[in-house]
């Protein structure tokens, strides 16, 4: 029986090139198997090298194949993987002085500049998997790397995302509904976005495109981990129904051949409000929940972060998934500079009488607005008065909010949901500690809030990892 070198190399046709020579790092992917990993490494396998890797969420750093490593790449795709790649890049440094360090992902274009200074041989952005290839390449031939070539924004061949070498699924975020616990794998049906909101990291990688992973690639990608286990599909497009027409088709197939699998997904409130007549197919399709980034209720602030919807528009949205019959997760961006506290306290209240306590991860209500140095935001006049120091060792910009009593909520807030993760606390009695800091802060006392359903029943549909970059 052929060995799996000699697998690899009769199904590329290309020549194996050194084992361990690449070397990918993850860091964090909101509790999934990465895909930063995954379809890296088939790219890479394609073109016959046999890289290995290494997901710090779940795993240390190994300093064996740190040593072997001849480029070490670390993908980077929100901050706080950002922040951890970093000091898994001086971790590196000490063990294999020698090795190529790149850093890539979103938040690997938006901080090229201070990543370069302290050493990182490469930074790479957007489509980057052959430019992986390319650097990988030019190594190998003793070139020097293209340190921060312009983002790569073609379209690519993608072969399977190969997760074979990557730590078992069981070992990440699991899905819970219906009373039962659920394996959960994650595939991309497309990558990048149409829109442009300004607090967003994609659009200043992408200028508002976005490409499609072919069908077969994503079913397949599917098949391959239902056999690992998974009986829950995450969608980690940014936003699944930027091409409804592609994005359908994968979801009818994939419910045809595996009529049992749940699956979940994230998409703009226009974008489901545009498919509302379509939202019965999803739940019929095995939809557990939709994840939408609302943001806001403040229609002020969700202009000013150009995000395309009103509160008016969230309100219709959740009758008509519930209508659906779909859970809503929306998510938050709670503290802005231009969020009151009269803001505050409505979003609280109005999230207790929507009963939708057990739908929002307590974590979302002590969100701050996170302005890197790549941020859009940079180049609008409104954000300037706030704007305070750019903190290089945490790759951002501060900010101060006008109103005193707001920073102080802030970290009230904060606090209480660090307890409440740390011992365990029900959402329900973490949201009305938030509630009665907001209402203090005001100098007022809360009226009692009615008891929520959310007390009295098992928890909505969700994953198991607390949802926040």
């Amino acid at each position: 029986m052929p060995d799996a070198e000699s697998s690899l190399r009769a199904e590329t046709g290309a020549p194996l090139r050194a084992r361990g020579a690449v070397l990918l790092v993850s860091c964090y992917e909101l509790g999934h198997q990465p895909l930063g990993l995954a379809f890296p490494m088939a790219f890479l396998e394609r073109a016959g090298f046999r890289p290995v890797a290494v997901d710090l969420a779940v795993e240390p750093l190994d300093a064996e194949r740190v040593a072997r490593a001849a480029l070490v790449a670390i993908s980077v795709p929100m901050h706080t993987a950002l922040r951890i790649g970093v000091q898994a890049a001086r971790q590196v440094r000490r063990l294999n002085p020698a090795a190529t360090i790149c850093f890539y992902g979103l938040y690997a274009t938006l901080n090229r500049d201070h990543l370069l200074e302290p050493g990182a041989a490469a930074v790479l952005g957007g489509e980057v998997e052959e430019d992986l290839v390319a650097l990988a390449e030019r190594l190998e031939r003793g070139e020097a790397p293209e340190s921060a070539p312009a983002p790569h924004l073609g379209k690519l061949i993608f072969p399977v995302p190969s997760r074979d070498r990557l730590p078992a699924l069981a070992r990440y975020a699991a899905f819970e509904g219906n009373g039962e616990r659920r394996v959960a794998g994650v595939v991309e049906a497309s990558r990048g976005c149409l829109h442009e909101c300004l607090h967003c990291p994609i659009p200043p990688v992408y200028g508002g495109r976005f490409f499609v992973v072919p069908r077969d690639v994503v079913l397949e990608d599917v098949r391959r981990q239902v056999a690992a286990g998974a009986r829950h599909i995450t969608f980690a497009d940014p936003d699944f129904l930027n091409g409804p027409g592609h994005s359908f088709a994968i979801v009818q197939a994939m419910h045809a051949e595996f009529s049992d699998l749940s699956f979940d997904f994230t998409a703009k409130v226009e974008h489901l409000l545009a498919q509302r007549n379509r939202l019965p197919e999803l739940a019929a399709a095995g939809c557990a929940f939709v994840v939408s980034a609302v943001e806001s209720l403040s229609d002020l602030v969700l202009a000013k972060l150009d995000k395309g919807h009103s509160r008016a528009d969230v309100e219709r949205l959740l009758e008509a998934m519930r209508a659906a019959g779909l859970t809503l997760r929306p998510s938050f961006l709670p503290f802005t500079p231009w969020t009151t506290l009269d803001d505050y306290v409505t979003l609280v209240d109005w999230l207790i009488a929507e009963d939708l306590v057990d739908c929002v991860e307590p974590v979302q209500l002590a969100i701050r607005l996170l302005v890197p140095p790549g941020s859009a935001l940079l180049g609008r006049p409104d954000i300037q008065p706030f704007l305070r120091t750019r903190d290089a060792e945490a790759f951002t910009w501060t900010w101060a909010h006008p109103d005193p009593r707001m920073e102080r909520l802030h970290q009230t807030v904060t606090e209480i949901v660090h307890w409440a993760n740390h011992m365990r606390e029900s959402p329900a009695r973490t949201f009305r500690k938030v509630r009665e800091a907001a209402y203090a802060a005001t100098g007022a006392r809360p009226e009692e809030a009615r008891a929520t359903h959310a007390e009295r029943r098992p928890v909505a549909p969700r994953l198991t990892e607390p949802w926040f970059c």
